[in-house]
């Protein structure tokens, strides 16, 4: 996957989601609310977790791929564009994930 792949994903996603058909899943799930999104994200979490530790590679690729569909369409509601969420991760990059960590640690203190 490159980014130009998330790119478009995320461009299906908003344009779904304006549209608003019935026939498009991620309507569907914009139109049922903000919990209802976190909760799907949360099960495609949990299942992917469950590929990880007792499914195969292929099992865990299909699971991840609908971790991040998910995690879009949640960004998508919220309008967190994924160039904010790829800055912040090359923002973190080359810091030590203890370090990283502990600072937000202590930022919420």
């Amino acid at each position: 996957m490159t980014m130009e792949t998330l790119t478009r994903l995320e461009e299906t996603i908003r344009s779904r989601r304006a549209a608003g058909g019935p026939d498009s899943y991620v309507a569907q799930l914009n139109n049922r609310g903000l919990p209802v999104i976190a909760r799907k994200l949360g099960e495609e979490a949990t299942e992917t977790i469950v590929a990880a530790l007792s499914g195969s590679n292929e099992e865990l690729t299909g699971e991840a791929a609908d971790l991040l569909f998910h995690l879009t369409v949640l960004l998508d509601n919220m309008g967190v564009p994924l160039a904010d969420v790829m800055a912040e991760l090359e923002r973190r990059e080359g810091t030590s994930g203890i370090a990283e960590k502990a600072a937000r640690t202590t930022d919420a203190d």
